[in-house]
Formats: C-alpha cells, structure tokens, sequence
C-alpha cells in the first residue's frame, strides 16, 4: 500500500514508519524541515517530502493517490481559549478537519487517526476537548462523502513511553537537578502504553475492513499514579528522588511559570486541567489487534539507564 503518513517524523512517527517498511508498504512523510526526517532517510521505501500540510492546495497534492493516511500531529500545549485555544484548535482540530476533506475527495480507503485516551467534549482540558473535537470534525467530513463513509478509524492512546519520550526521560532530566521533586496532581491515576504497542496497533488496523469506524483504546497492563511514574523514572535513571504532592492552586502558579519560560515548558496549567482526571482505559485492549501489552518496567530502565562513560 501507499501509505501517507502526517507526523511521521515525531517520537511515535519514527515507529510507526518503521513498522510499516517493515511491512512491505511505500512510506511518504511529509515534513516542513527535511533535517527533521533525518533518522527516517535510511529507508529505502520511504520518501521525505518537504511540504506544509496546513496548506490544504499541498495537502491535498499529498493525499492524492494514497491508499491510506496516518495522522499523528499532536501537541501538549496552547494558548489558552474556550474551548480550547488556537493552537489546539490548528493542530487537533482543523488540520484532521482539512485531511478528513482531502480524504474524501480523493477517495482514500481509511484514515488512522491518532486521537487520546480521555478525549470528551466536556473534559476537563482543552487538550482533551481539542480531541474529541478533531474526531467529531472526521466523523462528519465521512458523513458527508456517499463512497466513504466510515473509511476512518481511531486511536486512543493513553500516555505514550518508549526510548526518546517526552514523558518518563522528562522526569528523569528533572531529578538530575532537584533533591525531591515537588508535583501536583500526583495521585492522578494513569496506563501509560508502550510506542510499539502502538505501532503495532496500526499497523493491525491498517486495510482491515472491521477497523472502519471504530475506536480503539490503547493502554499499558497497569495503572499507576503520577508520583508513582515519577519515582520510577527518578530511580531508574540513577537518581532516586521522593516526590511531594503539591496542593494544585500552588501546581496551578508553578505551571504558569513554566509557562512564562522561554522554549516548551515542562508543565501547563492545561496539563494540570488534564490530571483532574484518571486517565486509565475501561477495558483491555481489544483483542482484535492482537497486541498484549508491554510493561513499563520491561522497557523503561533500559532507556532511563544512566550511560556509563569509559
């Protein structure tokens, strides 16, 4: 198959690429930075493009042609906005919206989406709000089209681990530096799902006619609370640290000065918004994917070991 896939040059892009040369299909990878897509130029069936998929004239150039597309843009963070603020709203929102359209009109076989475990319109943040917004636009740019109506699947991930995450390298970077680590929403229950269990998932979905119009939750074999990850990662990473649950008005003033910081912060008063509630799956995974969930603790002091010099 020739496969599109929008954000493939990210942390959960780089496997989901891999997973799909492996699988014998042609990989297109759009990127607006080609030094971006560096890591994916070793495979020979895969062509890094070098386009802006907010360009709906370029973006439908890419899907034309295509017998399915992959979309993992996400971020974490935004301006702040009801529902949800204009970064959330471009990137989880209007962009599935616009490839939803391309999707149709060019009668591509499925669309994989890459939504969040907890997405709800009446969530608690704009992250999971933007969401279940991104997934509603889908569902009614299908509706619309007589050939295609249910050509769309999704994914809902929960917090995603694997060697060059964003979430438990990020706790062990912060012990390096800090003799306790002060956090709130620690007892925030979570399941956190190994990235090649998420490949996997698409990989398993992908061309498989009982995918069409379904939601998959995708979540770890076990629950633990915020401070619980946060103490792994500390320890594992060679820096055993005890974590102090902060009160979230104090969480609340901590993340808005992250927030104040140059760069990406570490934490959002959105992020917070998000820990108010459990983010856990209410079932397995489906058995249809096949998949049996990899533990946290099988892959995570692996790439959270300290490297030993000499």
């Amino acid at each position: 198959m020739r496969v599109l896939v929008i954000g493939g040059t990210g942390f959960v892009g780089r496997c989901v690429v891999s997973r799909l040369v492996a699988a014998g299909h042609a990989v297109h990878v759009p990127t607006r930075r080609l030094a971006h897509a560096r890591e994916l130029q070793v495979h020979p069936t895969v062509t890094i493009l070098q386009a802006d998929v907010h360009d709906v004239s370029v973006l439908n150039g890419l899907v034309a042609g295509c017998d399915a597309v992959i979309n993992l843009v996400g971020i974490l963070h935004s301006r702040t906005g009801q529902p949800y603020g204009a970064d959330f709203d471009r990137a989880h929102v209007q962009l599935p919206r616009q490839i939803a359209e391309a999707c149709c009109l060019h009668q591509v076989r499925q669309l994989i989406h890459i939504s969040a475990l907890g997405a709800s319109a009446t969530g608690p943040s704009g992250y999971l709000r933007s969401k279940a917004a991104g997934e509603q636009v889908i569902r009614d740019a299908f509706a619309k089209s007589p050939v295609s109506a249910q050509a769309f699947t999704f994914l809902r991930p929960s917090v995603i681990f694997g060697p060059g995450d964003q979430f438990m390298n990020m706790f062990a970077r912060l012990a390096r530096f800090f003799p306790v680590l002060p956090m709130a929403g620690s007892t925030a229950r979570m399941q956190p799902v190994y990235v090649g269990d998420v490949a996997s998932a698409v990989i398993h979905v992908l061309g498989n006619p009982r995918a069409a119009g379904q939601t998959y939750e995708l979540a770890g074999p076990r629950i633990y609370t915020l401070g619980e990850l946060v103490e792994l990662a500390a320890l594992w990473s060679g820096h055993p640290r005890k974590v102090i649950d902060l009160p979230m008005s104090i969480g609340r003033l901590q993340a808005f000065m992250f927030e104040c910081l140059p760069g990406v912060p570490q934490m959002s008063r959105d992020n917070l918004d998000s820990l108010s509630v459990d983010n856990v799956s209410q079932s397995p995974i489906s058995p249809e994917l096949g998949i049996t969930p990899t533990p946290l603790e099988s892959v995570a002091p692996v790439y959270l070991m300290p490297t030993k010099v000499g």
